[in-house]
């Protein structure tokens, strides 16, 4: 843990001083310290801020703030868990020689079904989704990824639950280089982006469905089939990663911790 710790640290560190990122000299914790606190929160206690607070004031980072002002000085600071997360993922990008990518989404419940009444953080229907492998509705937000052939995140959004996957197909940047292969489920057919990639040079291959006016060669399935376990493989150490109830008061606080733990997966391949 101490070689983990160690090596999160010099990555916020290293990536704010790239930046040139100056703060105020009256601060006593680093703004690198207070990233290094959110991500040892998620990749050893669940997301816990302050399990991470009493391990990390124990000889890591003495002047340790305290829980509130932690708190305001992390929603200072998280446009650059995001900054962090790009900048790995040009990392696989570089690594991924096949070019090839998988997409898909997966269900963040922000609460139970019978505590719907007295959720605080959103209301309405649009955080209502249904997740068809399990027959079951659920309530918060969609995470939408997509990732290489190994497993490592390349790109990601959030949406309401109710966002239907080939509508989040839309909102994806696809920076990839030309000649990409993403697969992709059945969710995921929309010929005139398939087409407007295509013309970019990058080849989204979703499976087909019985009566598709494009069906692929039986091999083609096959093959997209096997390689769509990728993704699901990533979406379950995500979850798995997670606590049965993300803790958090505002939205805000409750996008931001589902971020740390997609930037958590990243590391997860980074660091072992």
């Amino acid at each position: 843990m101490d070689t983990e710790i160690i090596a999160i640290y010099c990555l916020c560190d290293d990536l704010l001083k790239t930046m040139h990122h100056v703060q105020d000299r009256q601060c006593q914790m680093s703004d690198a310290e207070v990233m290094t606190t959110a991500i040892v929160a998620v990749r050893c206690f669940g997301g816990n801020i302050e399990w991470a607070r009493a391990l990390l004031q124990q000889g890591y980072i003495p002047t340790m703030l305290s829980r509130s002002r932690l708190n305001r000085r992390l929603h200072r600071v998280k446009k650059y868990f995001l900054t962090l997360f790009a900048r790995l993922a040009e990392h696989w990008k570089a690594l991924n020689s096949e070019s090839l990518y998988v997409i898909d989404t997966f269900p963040v419940a922000a609460c139970d079904q019978y505590r719907i009444l007295r959720m605080r953080l959103y209301q309405g229907e649009a955080p209502r989704g249904y997740t068809a492998s399990k027959r079951r509705y659920f309530y918060g937000l969609k995470i939408h990824l997509l990732v290489t052939v190994q497993g490592q995140p390349v790109e990601f959004f959030l949406t309401p639950g109710s966002c239907a996957d080939v509508t989040g197909l839309q909102w994806f940047d696809f920076e990839l280089p030309e000649g990409a292969e993403i697969y992709a489920d059945k969710a995921y057919n929309d010929y005139r982006v398939e087409d407007e990639l295509a013309d970019l040079g990058i080849y989204l291959l979703p499976l087909r469905k019985k009566n598709s006016k494009r069906p692929h060669p039986p091999w083609l399935t096959a093959w997209i089939s096997m390689h769509r376990k990728v993704v699901e493989t990533a979406g379950s150490l995500i979850q798995r990663a997670m606590p049965k109830s993300i803790h958090a008061v505002t939205a805000a606080g409750f996008e931001m911790k589902v971020v740390l733990f997609v930037l958590g997966l990243s590391l997860h391949h980074l660091l072992g």
